[in-house]
């Protein structure tokens, strides 16, 4: 997906950021423990302290929900060569945020596992 992407963190009372939901894509997701904000880097205020340069990807959905390893499938072999991700799961699909600086390794861990990645110049490559 085209952009770069935060993830925010803020305690788990906390009100839901006006700027956290205005973006094409964004996750807002409450626990008993946080407040977790996904969205365009582009939105969350330049103060805040949030990790930030995150690039996504889609995965091609839907899938059923009792087709399983899909996210397995794409975690493990970055997990092998020392990416980490951050996953965020939808009805439909699952989206994978991995490092900018990462964005190389982890298109060409994944393709020589057998995924095909499409668009790549969304994500500068």
């Amino acid at each position: 997906m085209e952009g770069r992407y935060a993830i925010a963190k803020f305690p788990s009372d906390a009100a839901i950021p006006d700027w956290a939901t205005g973006a094409a894509f964004s996750s807002v997701t409450r626990t008993l423990e946080e407040l977790s904000v996904v969205t365009a880097e582009a939105s969350v205020p330049p103060a805040l302290d949030a990790s930030r340069g995150w690039r996504m990807l889609k995965v091609h959905g839907p899938f059923s929900f009792d087709e399983t390893g899909v996210v397995a499938a794409l975690a493990n072999p970055l997990a092998r060569v020392g990416v980490g991700i951050f996953v965020v799961s939808t009805f439909d699909t699952d989206y994978l945020l991995v490092q900018e600086e990462e964005i190389p390794v982890a298109v060409e861990t994944l393709e020589h596992a057998g995924h095909r990645i499409l668009h790549l110049e969304l994500l500068g490559l």
